[in-house]
This record gives structure tokens, sequence and C-alpha cells, in this order.
């Protein structure tokens, strides 16, 4: 079946940085755009970022654009989120997602906490 795990997530200072991963089995990733999304506290869920299947496009939230780049590895069935310039504002689950035949798929979620 279908797995996505979420790796990364950490207590950072603001102004640090964080890479995010997402290993993802049970289905032919290669062909699957990816996204990562996030759930503040008291929040809905929002799109951060998206990825094509070959990994030449990506398009982002405009709260983190030239702060967060979304890259994947199809040899290794991987997907990642590297984050810069952390804000408190970016403190949130992340979750890695996937749709494959109109079915959303979703990762456990990993927390990034941005605080002094």
């Amino acid at each position: 079946q279908v797995q996505l795990v979420e790796s990364g997530g950490d207590l950072v200072q603001p102004g640090g940085s964080l890479r995010l991963s997402c290993a993802t089995s049970g289905f032919a990733f290669r062909y699957y755009a990816n996204r990562w999304y996030r759930q503040a506290p008291g929040k809905e869920r929002e799109l951060v970022a998206a990825i094509t299947p070959v990994g030449n496009s990506a398009e982002y939230a405009d709260s983190v654009k030239g702060r967060f780049t979304i890259s994947r590895d199809n040899a290794r069935n991987m997907v990642y989120l590297q984050m810069f310039a952390l804000k408190p504002e970016d403190t949130a689950v992340y979750y890695c997602n996937t749709i494959r035949d109109g079915i959303n798929y979703w990762g456990q979620g990993t927390q990034v906490t941005v605080s002094s």
C-alpha cells in the first residue's frame, strides 16, 4: 500500500534552517507529483510546495517563496523540503502528500518549531 513517512522536523531558532525528508513506497513514485503541506495549531492545513513528477517545475506558497525549496530523488523515491530563514510563523506539523487515482495519501507528519 502507499506509504509516506516524513522526518527531519526539529526545534530551530528564527533564521535557522531545516531539511525535511519524505520516504515513499507502494506506488510508482516517478509518475506522480508530490506536495508538502503544513498545519499550525488552530489553523487549516495549507499547501506549502508542489513538484512535478520529473522534478522540472515547482510551485510555492507566497509565504515561503525564496526561503523553501522542494526537490525529489526518483531513484530513491524521496521528496525533500529545504527550509531557510525560518520564522516563528513557520511553526507547524509538515505533511508529505501525493494523489493517486484520485485518492489523497498523507504521512504522519513531522513537527517543525521555530522559537528562540
